[in-house]
């Protein structure tokens, strides 16, 4: 019963694009099997899957005060969420990412002091407190870094002194410059978490690899290989999981956090 309700969540794809994507908006890419350039495996279970041409993004949206169509939304193997093509009254082209409402024919534009309309891409000075938003920022200039996945999106919940404050979904509260562009709208394909791939061969497919669990190898082969339950969860080389900190603690943009999620001795060490 969960599996088929499961299945029954799934977004549907009838409204997307049936053919090849924009061929002058695609690169080639070459799998490289989880291996760095020594030919070391750094990422476990990688390999093999389906060939791809990897669809470039515009990311930045700086092509202010010029008014595109949406032409067609689109299947993108490269990320969970669904993509746009549109079309520029110059007639350039460009892939974007697909938010929540975004339909064929939509008019989306970037600059200042715009419509709160899906798909309009504003610094974050113009953008009222309280609004959704994806595909936000770092830096001003460097192309949206936050909030690009399926289903995701931040909250502006205030501003001072220059800055905007977002609210994460992960409970973490920072501040970015309020030059920092922001497309209004929540990222398309919000039902992918609950995608079933039914069978392993999927999987093989989207080029995932079968995954060992470490208690049941040999201690040779992994920290925790040797059958037995006493031993503290980590990784292969032996870095202790589930729960660890990752971030460094002197990481340049630590001051921009108000608010991290996790423990309070770590969030204390930030602010």
């Amino acid at each position: 019963m969960t599996i088929l309700l499961k299945r029954h969540l799934h977004a549907t794809r009838k409204h997307l694009w049936k053919g090849r994507p924009e061929r002058s908006l695609t690169i080639s890419m070459r799998s490289t099997g989880g291996r760095n350039n020594e030919g070391i495996i750094t990422c476990r279970h990688r390999g093999g899957g389906v060939k791809k041409r990897y669809r470039l993004i515009d990311f930045k949206r700086r092509k202010d005060n010029i008014p595109a169509i949406v032409e067609r939304l689109e299947y993108d193997p490269n990320r969970t969420a669904f993509i746009a093509l549109i079309k520029y009254e110059d007639g350039e082209l460009s892939y974007i990412l697909a938010p929540n409402g975004l339909k064929v024919g939509d008019k989306v534009m970037s600059g200042e002091n715009l419509s709160r309309s899906v798909g309009n891409t504003m610094p974050i000075s113009s953008i009222p407190v309280g609004t959704e938003l994806h595909n936000v920022e770092f830096a001003p200039g460097k192309g949206g870094k936050i909030a690009r996945s399926a289903g995701t999106f931040v909250r502006l919940c205030g501003k001072e002194g220059g800055f905007g404050i977002l609210q994460l979904s992960s409970g973490e509260r920072r501040k970015v410059t309020d030059d920092c562009r922001a497309t209004i709208g929540i990222v398309s394909n919000e039902k992918s978490r609950y995608e079933n791939y039914g069978k392993a061969g999927t999987s093989r497919k989207y080029g995932i690899r079968p995954t060992v669990r470490g208690i049941a190898m040999n201690p040779v082969d992994h920290c925790m290989g040797g059958r037995t339950n006493s031993k503290h969860p980590r990784s292969p080389t032996g870095k202790y999981a589930k729960g660890g900190f990752t971030r460094s603690k002197n990481k340049r943009s630590n001051n921009m956090i108000i608010k991290r999620s996790g423990s309070s001795k770590y969030k204390a060490s930030v602010k």
